[in-house]
């Protein structure tokens, strides 16, 4: 009975559909409806790692990149980028029917990677590949790049550039016909958009304070681990539709099967490895480096999942693990600021990954591998054709990318303001900010007539009532003054300051973020378009007690690391202090804080 009623349901469903059973397979649409979804789901993994390695006061500004450049990048391939991927077999570039939007016939393309799913079915799964290579941008050039700026340039390469090299392998190109391979997209999708990202960031300069006077790469910290690594898992999970999605087919599910293994097995080994290498570089297991290892595993195997064999994978993770590491260092060393190691993970590990196909390949392996490379008797037939693929690839996205990114700085600027960077993006470029730290009023109406004020504010500690004030006693400091020098400034200098006060033996400080404004009044901030009482700019404030440090040298100093003629430079706060007790000794005055600049407390 349930036969006779699946066999019913098929024919009614053929019928409606033109025969779609015969004409396509639902099994292999439903898995690419499936894996295309999956590859959509990285959007957020892309703007959770992003996000979390950056700055908390750019947050806003990196997320609403995430959103905008799928959109423009769905646009530019809706546009053009899929006709110039995909329109005919000229060598260089798609010249048939390129524009599909308002064409009602597009059965030229039903050949096209495979005639067993849908058009649009197969479209929304190149589209959201080109997505990826656009977003891998982002991370790259974080923190400093005008928002404008981004989304135009973002536009451009999925309209034009993406697609030209999409042709090159997947859309029967010149590289196709040599005999290149990239199953998943090492060259076309991580390689490509290492490439623009790299083109970004060196065009761009690095961040302010990213380097010292004397060239050395100085850390700036992300404001949220856990939200990177929740992003590393949603890519992780994205990447099970990346690889195995690319056989758009399930007809053979060994095949599919076979690629989510080496998928996996890559990104598992990296992990190990680049925690492993981290400690012993770093003299700790970095989660940064974890993080960006196993992303550096997953691409990797991208471009050979289907070639190789599993114990293959094992290698080339635990490669691309070690890789990644020295390839941070590596980028920093060239002064290209990278504030998520877009460069390394995409860029170092896609080329590697394209390598590895050519070294790896195992004909057999599956039943989409049918050539062997120079570890599995294949000679450097294979490896040469990876290799001037890796070079004509890198050569045409570079210069392109950077010619993009050269004629924007030209004419409408690539780059924020110092000002805007210092402050913040999202209070520049969107005048909101992620995390609004301080009690904010707003009027809540009960009813018609009663308006009521409501304030929400942040859990604070207990207040203390005191009665009666106790009398301190006072204790001879050995004649030696102490003070208090209390500094504001930004948050951005605080390396610089910490320095120099090092430098003048300096040891004990106290240093808490804090919120304000001065002369320059904050910036106005809006939610969902209303506006925010709360006008405060993120500062540090460093509290420092001095005796035998001259109380003129020292500010001395800190105005000349902290002066930039501008705005926001800070004040210098100088209180006398009546004494100082250890908890611990009981000593008073110069006493008790002798110990903590000899560093015994």
């Amino acid at each position: 009975m349930e036969e006779d009623v699946s066999v019913l349901f098929l024919f009614l469903f053929s019928v409606k559909r033109g025969v779609f059973i015969l004409e396509f397979s639902l099994i292999d649409t439903l898995w690419v409806f499936l894996a295309a979804i999956l590859v959509f789901f990285m959007n957020l993994g892309f703007a959770s790692v992003e996000s979390g390695f950056a700055r908390s006061k750019n947050t806003v500004n990196i997320l609403s990149k995430n959103f905008i450049v799928f959109a423009v990048s769905s646009l530019g391939y809706m546009l053009l980028g899929w006709g110039l991927m995909f329109g005919g077999d000229n060598p260089f570039v798609g010249t048939e029917h390129l524009f599909i939007l308002g064409n009602q016939d597009l059965s030229f393309y039903d050949e096209t990677l495979t005639s067993s799913v849908p058009f649009w079915g197969k479209f929304f799964f190149q589209l959201v590949f080109c997505g990826t290579a656009a977003t891998i941008v982002s991370g790259a050039v974080a923190e400093r790049v005008k928002y404008v700026t981004f989304i135009i340039f973002s536009f451009i390469l999925t309209l034009v550039i993406y697609p030209i090299v999409g042709h090159w392998v997947w859309g029967g190109g010149w590289l196709a016909d040599m005999g290149f391979m990239d199953f998943a997209g090492d060259s076309v999708v991580h390689s490509l958009g290492g490439w623009a990202a790299l083109a970004g960031a060196w065009l761009l300069g690095p961040r302010i304070g990213k380097y010292a006077k004397d060239g050395t790469p100085q850390a700036i910290p992300g404001h949220n681990m856990s939200l990177a690594v929740i992003g590393l898992f949603v890519l992780w999970l994205g990447w099970f539709g990346f690889n195995p999605g690319s056989t758009m087919s399930f007809q053979n599910p060994s095949d599919v099967f076979h690629i989510l293994m080496t998928t996996n097995t890559g990104a598992i080994t990296a992990v190990l490895t680049s925690t492993i290498t981290s400690w012993i570089v770093l003299k700790k297991p970095d989660l940064g480096m974890t993080i960006n290892g196993c992303l550096a595993g997953l691409v990797g195997v991208t471009g050979s999942c289907a070639y190789i064999s599993i114990e293959s994978s094992i290698i080339i993770g635990a490669i691309a693990g070690v890789l990644v590491v020295f390839a941070v260092s590596f980028f920093d060393k060239m002064k290209i600021d990278d504030p998520v190691g877009a460069t390394s993970v995409h860029l170092g590990c896609g080329v590697f990954g394209t390598i590895c196909v050519g070294l790896f390949a195992e004909e057999g392996v599956t039943s989409l591998s049918a050539t062997n490379g120079l570890f599995f008797g294949g000679g450097f037939d294979l490896l040469g054709k990876q290799l001037i693929g890796i070079v004509a690839i890198g050569a045409f996205s570079f210069v392109s990318s950077a010619l993009v990114w050269l004629i924007l700085k030209k004419t409408m600027g690539i780059r924020v303001s110092r000002e805007e960077e210092i402050q913040g993006l999202d209070i520049g470029e969107h005048g909101n900010i992620a995390y609004p730290d301080f009690a904010l009023v707003a009027e809540a109406i009960v009813d018609d007539d009663e308006p009521v004020t409501v304030s929400a504010a942040p859990a604070a500690a207990p207040a203390v009532s005191v009665e009666k004030a106790v009398p301190v006693e006072h204790h001879e400091t050995k004649g030696a003054k102490l003070t208090k020098v209390t500094i504001l400034t930004n948050q951005n200098r605080f390396s610089q300051l910490q320095e120099s006060l090092d430098k003048l033996g300096v040891t004990g400080i106290t240093v808490t973020n804090v919120f304000g404004y001065g002369a320059q009044k904050g910036h106005d901030l809006y939610f969902r378009g209303s506006p925010v009482v709360s006008r405060l700019l993120p500062k540090v404030q460093i509290d420092i007690v001095i005796s035998k440090i001259p109380v003129d040298i020292m500010v001395k100093t800190v105005q000349d690391t902290l002066y930039t003629g501008n705005y926001g430079d800070g004040k210098i706060f100088i209180y006398d202090v009546e004494d100082v007790v250890k908890i611990r000794t009981g000593e008073h005055g110069y006493d008790a804080l002798q110990d903590e600049f000899l560093g015994e407390d």
